[in-house]
């Protein structure tokens, strides 16, 4: 009787260490696992950061920005190209007087096209009028003209030789030639001038209203 309780405690022992040693075993093996367990959330949670930056999310908003920038660019290149443009003041006053010689006209231009051209009378032998690239250097009202030979001074009035505009483009320091009317509108259109080009009254007070101080003047053979 005595030595079947010492086998049954025995039994009993047996089983409670087995039981405690199996608790044993179970928890190193749980606490052996929990740092692979985070390492692997935290794997995860990167790797799914890195494909939520290739979701069709960003790339719609990428798509967005460069559609951005192609929406600026032409308004960039229109801003360069109106930079680039005079202005429409300028343009409005881009003068150029062309003279020919050979066809006694002088032309005005604005902008490369014609905008009036008017007869004249140019040097005459001896007294050719200078060809060449100017620009109106002096305006006047009523001028006084001398003779170039005799140094007579002419005042203005209906009888001045010079009428009453000058619009002059070129000078030697002492005499100068321009554009000037006549009282004898009948020599226009011939080399009867000592340089200078004469015009029709009417027509050099149009003149003179067209051009400024430095627009171009290029007289032509």
């Amino acid at each position: 009787m005595v030595r079947n309780q010492s086998v049954g405690r025995i039994l009993m022992l047996l089983c409670f260490g087995t039981a405690i040693l199996s608790l044993a075993v179970h928890w190193r093996i749980s606490a052996s696992m929990k740092p692979y367990s985070k390492a692997a959330t935290s794997g995860n949670a990167i790797a799914i950061e890195a494909s939520v930056a290739k979701t069709p999310r960003s790339l719609i908003q990428s798509k967005k920005q460069n559609t951005t920038v192609n929406n600026l660019l032409p308004s960039l290149l229109a801003q360069v190209s109106a930079k680039q443009k005079p202005s429409s003041n300028l343009a409005t006053n881009e003068m150029q007087v062309v003279v020919d010689l050979s066809d006694y006209r002088v032309y005005i231009y604005r902008l490369e096209q014609v905008i009036a051209s008017y007869p004249i009378g140019v040097g005459k032998k001896g007294w050719e009028t200078p060809t060449g690239s100017f620009q109106v250097m002096h305006k006047q009202l009523n001028p006084i003209w001398r003779h170039p030979i005799t140094g007579k001074v002419f005042p203005p009035g209906p009888d001045s030789p010079l009428g009453d505009r000058w619009v002059g483009f070129w000078s030697d320091g002492r005499n100068q030639i321009g554009f000037h009317g006549t009282p004898d509108s009948g020599q226009v259109g011939t080399a009867v001038s000592h340089g200078c080009l004469r015009m029709r009254n009417p027509d050099v007070r149009l003149l003179y209203k067209q051009v400024k101080m430095g627009t171009p003047v290029e007289v032509r053979p």
